[in-house]
């Protein structure tokens, strides 16, 4: 299963992701796991718009893509996006396997403490971090490619 990037950015598509992370992985197709873009048409028309023609997009809610996945084997060179660890969490429950999450923008709002200059989480997505940890997959900090990675598990 070529899940080749798995990447936490509460943006999703934007020129970072395209102009980076697409590129260096030699991405041929995004996976939006989120619930809430899974419900909305015109979110899902304007991300991808936002994508080059040869880049495919696809959006699924949590469950929908594990329950996917169980039937259907990913054959493209892919990059699953999400908007939170407690998705990614509720994928790694599910038996979807991840090797490393990478984390770029978690943004700071009301209710969420900042790890980072660019990471804050809700007391919930704290914990589906700790989780990830727990099970030895290594969670990055890093908002493009050529920044240091800074290691989560040392600001938690």
């Amino acid at each position: 299963m070529p899940i080749n990037l798995a990447r936490i950015d509460d943006r999703l598509i934007h020129g970072q992701v395209i102009t980076t992370w697409v590129k260096n992985h030699d991405i041929e197709q995004v996976l939006i796991i989120n619930d809430k873009v899974a419900g909305d048409k015109v979110q899902q028309s304007v991300l991808t718009m936002s994508a080059p023609p040869e880049l495919k997009v696809q959006v699924f809610g949590v469950q929908h893509f594990i329950e996917i996945l169980k039937k259907t084997e990913i054959k493209r060179r892919t990059m699953l996006l999400f908007t939170n660890s407690v998705d990614v969490n509720t994928l790694v429950e599910g038996g979807v396997k991840i090797d490393k999450l990478n984390v770029g923008g978690m943004r700071m709002q009301e209710g969420r403490k900042s790890l980072s200059r660019a990471v804050a989480v809700t007391p919930q997505e704290e914990q589906a971090f700790k989780a990830l940890i727990a099970r030895n997959i290594p969670v990055e900090i890093q908002m493009v490619p050529k920044d240091p990675i800074v290691d989560l598990q040392t600001l938690i």
